[in-house]
């Protein structure tokens, strides 16, 4: 009964408005099934020039007319036939353009539903590519990262793998576990008693394993591109701190005053630094605080320190090192950090001896906030600490989803365990059952080996239209 409802449910015509809520120039109401070209016929009269009906439009063709509600006016339209099997989700589809109102978009949408249609569930599009056969799993999960990438670099990656390009490096790690797994199989089962020769075998896998970690590590790249880092903007009080921060960004966002302590708690903003989201975080100087609202904006700025992924350390290159700074310096010790010597348009009077002693090895980069000298250096700096130990984005990064991301885990862990077997003299049938278990998570990347639970919670984290 239950796989009769399913059934049931994928066989219906289904509808939503695939662009976002709120007023906009165009909005538009997508529909796909085997009635979504009779509810368009029920809903849409071609221009009164327009002679033919809609079951004779060629399919991937536009049209201009009305939307009709029992006679009365809707909207005017341009709606887009998609006939089967060359449409997304190789089913018959239908786009409806209207005005970008959503009481437009609302009514259409409740005509559709009334003429047969049923309201598409989240990713329940993409999903029907997937299940009919137009895009394999790989492919389908790279669609929310197409719609939600910031940056340049995570498109082209998300792009990259909507293509298909990775689907195939996964099925070709898979056809060389099988081939590994056959080779020791059939050695295994010869008559005569002989394995496969424990140095081939061990070749074998230390290369499937060697694959599996570039791939994890071109994840940890596309993780860098599609989310992005946090950067905290340190110091003590009246160092720069806002100043650099509003340069940054090319905007004034933060106040800035000569008055030390302006900056009484966080302000946060997104800058896209060579294809990499870094959200800036300002923070308050850190200090022996005079009063409770210094000590909670000193606490917050010591809580910010602690969970950022890089740190800006920015100290006052016109005056020497004070007691505070020499403290930032070693609380920001061993951190993925650059420190900032501000104010380079003053003169001088911070030891460049001094500070390359405490610096420990970190980048320093003579800046001037106010006179937006340094940036492109400091810009440099933060990126190389972005990408330190990753896979540097462009065709390398891959933007993966977390039950992706398990998945390569997974093959990495049970080819390491093969690996770890056959060094040691273990028994081939170990070998061979994590090779089998290995084949079976890289087959879960494209699709099979899943149950319907499974592939709907994938889908679930899509938006409604898509």
């Amino acid at each position: 009964m239950l796989q009769c409802s399913r059934m049931k449910r994928r066989a219906a015509t289904i509808c939503a408005i695939s662009t976002p809520v709120g007023v906009s120039g165009i909005g538009i109401v997508r529909l796909s099934g085997p009635k979504a070209l009779r509810v368009l016929a029920q809903l849409f009269a071609p221009d009164r020039g327009a002679r033919a009906a809609v079951s004779s439009f060629a399919s991937h063709t536009a049209h201009y007319g009305r939307i009709l509600d029992s006679g009365r006016l809707v909207d005017e339209a341009l709606v887009t036939v998609l006939r089967a099997p060359a449409t997304y989700t190789r089913e018959d589809m239908a786009e409806i353009g209207c005005h970008g109102s959503p009481l437009i978009l609302k009514t259409v949408l409740r005509l559709c539903l009334e003429r047969g249609c049923r309201l598409a569930e989240p990713g329940e599009f993409t999903k029907r590519a997937f299940l009919n056969g137009r895009l394999d799993l790989a492919q389908a999960e790279a669609v929310p990262g197409v719609l939600h990438s910031r940056t340049g670099k995570a498109l082209a990656a998300s792009l990259g793998q909507l293509s298909g390009a990775f689907s195939a490096e996964v099925a070709s790690l898979r056809r060389q576990v099988s081939g590994l797994l056959a080779r020791i199989e059939l050695s295994r089962d010869l008559s005569d008693g002989t394995t496969a020769p424990r140095a081939e075998v061990e070749k074998g896998l230390r290369s499937l394993l060697a694959d599996a970690d570039a791939l994890l590590k071109r994840a940890e790249g596309g993780r860098i591109v599609s989310e992005g880092l946090r950067a905290a903007i340190i110091g003590r009080p009246n160092v720069g701190k806002s100043s650099l921060l509003n340069a940054l960004l090319g905007e004034e966002r933060a106040i800035v005053t000569e008055i030390p302590g302006t900056t009484r708690d966080s302000i946060e903003e997104c800058l896209d630094v060579r294809g990499v989201p870094l959200r800036l975080v300002d923070t308050a100087g850190i200090c022996d605080a005079s009063g409770p609202i210094e000590a909670a904006g000193a606490r917050r700025s010591l809580d910010w320190l602690a969970r950022a992924d890089i740190v800006l350390l920015v100290l006052d290159g016109s005056r020497p090192l004070e007691k505070e700074d020499e403290d930032l310096l070693s609380r920001t010790k061993g951190r993925p950090s650059v420190i900032v010597a501000n104010k380079c348009d003053l003169p001088r009077r911070l030891s460049p001896a001094a500070l390359k002693r405490l610096a420990g090895g970190r980048a320093i980069v003579q800046a001037s906030a106010l006179k937006s000298v340094g940036l492109e250096r400091l810009l440099d700096e933060v990126s190389r600490l972005a990408w330190r130990g990753a896979a540097r984005a462009g065709d390398q990064a891959l933007v993966l989803s977390s039950r992706q991301q398990g998945l390569l885990l997974s093959v990495s862990r049970h080819c390491g365990d093969a690996l770890r077997t056959t060094r040691s003299g273990g028994s081939p049938d170990f070998v061979c059952l994590d090779l089998r278990e290995a084949s079976e998570e890289l087959g879960r990347f494209l699709g099979s080996n899943l149950s319907e639970k499974d592939i709907d919670d994938v889908f679930s984290y899509f938006c409604v239209g898509k």
